[in-house]
């Protein structure tokens, strides 16, 4: 086949979209980067646009129209109706003769093993999970937030650390540092100006977020109430991965859990060790490791797989995001 593309490869988060055109032998042809996939919060037409034009700048510069396969992970294809939807809006752009959508959970899943087997934990703005088998069998959670039972994600952890902070200094709670640290990352001497702050929106909401890493530090200063917080979100995390092994029937064997996701990859020695001790304790043959490889690379090894491409092609477009 030469030098034909194969597989048009897309990971799609929320703030940033990554393409890539991969040869049937596993060259990388070539690469763009557009701007974040938020169907729930533009529409879905203008989300696709978005995308599409990181897509035609790739298609260009390897010099395509199309290609056999199109392999997408979005974020916000959270359920499998979002991605029938979605699958269909993509086929209807005719990028490739057939298209294939998962949540972008499953691309750092990809991304991260040597053949399409294991257990991704992702924890960024919110926590996913997802696992999969060689025979396609998959395990996944709704990851909708507190409605579908999730608990964790930097979002959620910048919210409990405000909450026992508030407490902490109206006294409805028990004394924790996080009182002082959490309005001192934005200047302010208390929480009270701080609730006041970001209610009003003089800090922007999207601000919220800069303090996981706050409660980080708190926790790691020795603050009990922190490290509690910090304990609870390894629990939660060796709580999805065991579930989605047990489903998956591999329990009982040496598997991959995969653990991404800027607060994961953050490596915070607290939540990594108690993330550890735990999978020990009830998922002994689960083998953890953080996995910083590029999103894309899984969504173009996904692709690879579902055209059926040889072990060295697979090998080839891995050492392409490696360098």
């Amino acid at each position: 086949m030469g030098m034909t593309a194969r597989v048009l490869a897309v990971d799609a988060g929320n703030s940033k979209t990554d393409v890539a055109v991969v040869a049937a032998d596993g060259t990388v042809l070539a690469t763009a980067r557009g701007g974040g996939f938020r169907p729930p919060t533009v529409g879905v037409e203008p989300a696709m646009e978005t995308l599409a034009a990181t897509v035609h700048e790739a298609f260009t510069a390897a010099g395509v129209t199309s290609v056999d396969h199109v392999s997408a992970c979005l974020a916000n294809a959270d359920l499998p109706v979002e991605e029938e939807r979605l699958t269909a809006a993509l086929h209807a752009r005719a990028w490739g003769t057939t298209t294939e959508v998962r949540n972008d959970t499953f691309a750092i899943l990809r991304a991260g093993v040597t053949e399409p087997r294991g257990v991704a934990v992702v924890c960024g703005a919110g926590i996913n999970c997802v696992g999969m088998r060689p025979d396609g069998r998959t395990a996944r959670f709704p990851a909708l937030g507190r409605i579908s039972g999730d608990w964790g994600g930097g979002w959620g952890l910048a919210e409990e650390a405000l909450w026992h902070a508030s407490r902490a200094e109206d006294g409805r709670g028990v004394p924790t540092a996080l009182r002082h640290t959490l309005p001192a990352h934005f200047g302010l001497a208390t929480m009270y100006a701080l609730i006041e702050a970001l209610h009003l929106e003089h800090i922007p909401p999207i601000r919220r977020h800069e303090l996981t890493p706050v409660l980080f530090t708190t926790a790691a200063a020795g603050d009990p109430v922190a490290r509690s917080i910090v304990d609870r979100l390894a629990d939660e995390v060796a709580t999805m991965a065991t579930v989605a092994l047990t489903r998956l029937d591999l329990l009982e064997e040496k598997t991959p859990v995969l653990l991404g996701g800027g607060v994961l990859a953050a490596r915070h020695p607290q939540l990594t060790e108690g993330i550890h001790t735990l999978l020990t304790a009830r998922a002994p043959k689960a083998v953890p490791k953080v996995v910083t490889a590029s999103p894309v690379l899984g969504a173009a090894l996904l692709g690879l797989d579902a055209v059926g491409a040889p072990a060295e092609a697979h090998a080839r477009v891995g050492q392409h995001f490696d360098t």
